[in-house]
């Protein structure tokens, strides 16, 4: 299993999975249950991921995201809860903060855009799938509010990585897509650049790193504490996963996030 690793602060690991070795859609690692794989292949994964980090499988926690904008807080309360009622409760979440210790969160990843935050004085950490319509809705930013209406986190103590999604040289998209982030209120002159189409002509490309970006500033995040991994996953397919390489039924990328420490107990 091969990770790119992010310096989030000394008492975090932040992380994504690479696709590593292996043929086929699914080659390589994969702990993401619902995009078609194996559940033999998931297992595996999942337990190597887990060994390597030190934790226990109901200490792994990944959502079922649908493209919305609910946020989830991992707690004792959660942690207590059989598994069928966690899947439920993680049903159509696509963010996702904890302050325990010894758990990790995160998000499934194939273009979309992960956003990894962590606060040091709170011991609080928080993963974010923010695909085009996430974007638009403010995922990002509305997480960074939960951080401090719940956890009491000061956005000047947060550190955020922006890791390897598509970038805007690859993602092309349609008026629509430009309109809605143009109706939202982003900086189109920041976010938005037109390049030749294949077809002839030039096609809208949006720039979705830059645009959470914006909104983590926006939200309070000093610059200088938001780090962008830099790597399109559409242009390093090889590496990482891409679906509009490979299609929806393929592998994704894990993006996660633990606050480093051992919880006694979970009640």
């Amino acid at each position: 299993m091969n990770i790119l690793e992010y310096n989030i602060g000394k008492d975090a690991r932040a992380f994504s999975t690479m696709r590593g070795e292996g043929s086929g859609n699914y080659g390589g690692f994969n702990i993401t249950h619902y995009c078609g794989d194996e559940e033999a292949h998931v297992k595996k994964c999942r337990a190597e991921l887990c060994n390597m980090l030190g934790i226990t499988d109901e200490r792994l926690v990944l959502p079922r995201q649908t493209h919305g904008c609910n946020i989830l807080s991992i707690g004792r309360d959660f942690m207590e809860m059989g598994k069928e009622a966690q899947q439920k409760a993680l049903y159509g979440v696509d963010a996702l903060i904890t302050a325990l210790q010894g758990v990790c969160i995160g998000v499934s990843t194939a273009d979309c855009i992960p956003v990894l935050l962590h606060d040091s004085t709170r011991g609080v950490s928080a993963a974010v799938h923010a695909g085009w319509r996430g974007t638009v809705a403010g995922i990002a930013g509305r997480c960074v509010g939960q951080m401090c209406q719940k956890h009491g986190c000061n956005p000047a103590d947060i550190k955020a990585v922006i890791a390897p999604g598509i970038s805007l040289a690859a993602f092309e998209v349609g008026d629509e897509v430009y309109n809605a982030f143009e109706e939202a209120g982003f900086p189109m002159n920041l976010i938005a650049k037109r390049f030749p189409a294949a077809g002839g002509g030039t096609k809208w490309h949006i720039d979705l790193w830059e645009a959470n970006r914006l909104q983590l500033t926006d939200a309070g995040i000093n610059s200088l504490s938001i780090h962008t991994a830099g790597v399109c996953t559409f242009l390093s397919h090889m590496d990482f996963f891409s679906a509009r390489r490979l299609g929806i039924n393929s592998g994704r990328i894990f993006n996660g996030i633990i606050n480093l420490g051992q919880e006694t107990a979970l009640i």
